[in-house]
């Protein structure tokens, strides 16, 4: 019986790296290595132009990236730049890093920026921790600030709008209006009252749980409606982020 030696398939190239090829690298990089390359492909997702620090050009695009960025004290795995100015830091940790404790580092960059970079604020306000299956966010304009888990990095022209903004969404909430009662029921005035509450105090995952004929359709047109109207809130047609 004749045998042959074994073949790692080729699946498909792109350019002079195969599939099979790329695996392989990844195979031998390091649960750090193998992060950042995840980070870097959702900041260029997120419209960030990724830089090495040594080929800079914070006028590449409305976002820059700039990787291993030098800082009064270390390095900033991630330096963010909008239309030219440090807006953020991205603190990139090994897969299965638990990021709940590392916000405290991020705070140490924000505030250890070099003297040479323009920024939208000193110290900076907002900061990311990502492992690049999972990413924290914070920003320290907010009332009573803590990280939360998002989706994706946001889009430059997002860090801009909510730089410039004179309140923060969470301290709007805190200064809404009074709801106008006289057209709702009790359950409904709870219901609002509650998850207007709930919002401000940085809690945005709620549930409202009503009864059947109960009015939950009105309820929601209420809050939305307030939730625009009042707190600033994108309207959920436009192009804005929460």
């Amino acid at each position: 019986m004749r045998l042959h030696p074994p073949v790692l398939p080729v699946l498909a190239t792109y350019g002079n790296l195969s599939v099979t090829e790329n695996l392989r690298s990844r195979l031998i990089m390091t649960p750090e290595e193998r992060a950042r390359q995840q980070i870097d492909l959702l900041l260029q997702q997120s419209g960030w132009i990724v830089q090495d620090r040594s080929q800079i050009n914070l006028a590449a695009g409305p976002g820059v990236a700039i990787r291993e960025a030098r800082l009064k004290a270390g390095e900033a795995d991630y330096l963010l730049f909008a239309h030219g100015k440090a807006i953020a830091t991205v603190e990139a940790k090994p897969e299965g890093h638990t990021l709940t404790g590392v916000e405290g580092q991020s705070g140490k960059y924000a505030r250890g920026l070099l003297d040479i970079y323009p920024s939208w604020a000193d110290p900076l306000t907002f900061a990311y921790e990502s492992t690049g299956s999972e990413t924290r966010f914070s920003n320290r304009l907010d009332p009573n600030h803590s990280s939360r888990g998002v989706f994706a990095f946001h889009q430059p022209q997002t860090l801009i709008e909510w730089a410039t903004q004179a309140a923060q969404l969470n301290q709007r909430l805190r200064e809404m209006p009074p709801l106008i009662t006289g057209h709702l029921w009790q359950a409904q005035i709870e219901a609002v009252q509650n998850l207007e509450n709930s919002l401000a105090e940085h809690r945005p995952r709620a549930l409202i749980q009503m009864a059947t004929g109960s009015g939950k359709t009105f309820t929601a047109v209420n809050f939305v409606y307030r939730l625009i109207k009042h707190a600033g809130a994108p309207h959920p047609f436009s192009s804005g982020s929460w």
